[in-house]
């Protein structure tokens, strides 16, 4: 089976998370510190996106739901 992410993407991935424990990693626009660990992954995963890694796409947040009451 072939590796979804590339090992340049893990790096990020590594770097971010490093960072994120040692308190010097920040958010994008607000630049405020970063505590979660999937925020860490994400920074991460977007950095490597940037940089052209072979990362998967990003699922899309918004599901539509058809909610039809009897």
């Amino acid at each position: 089976m072939a590796r979804k992410y590339s090992k340049k993407a893990g790096k990020k991935v590594e770097r971010a998370m490093h960072e994120k424990k040692r308190g010097t990693l920040k958010s994008g626009r607000s630049g405020k510190k970063v505590t979660s660990r999937k925020q860490a992954i994400a920074i991460g995963l977007s950095e490597a996106r940037q940089s052209g890694a072979k990362v998967p796409k990003k699922k899309s947040s918004s599901r539509k739901r058809s909610s039809k009451k009897k």
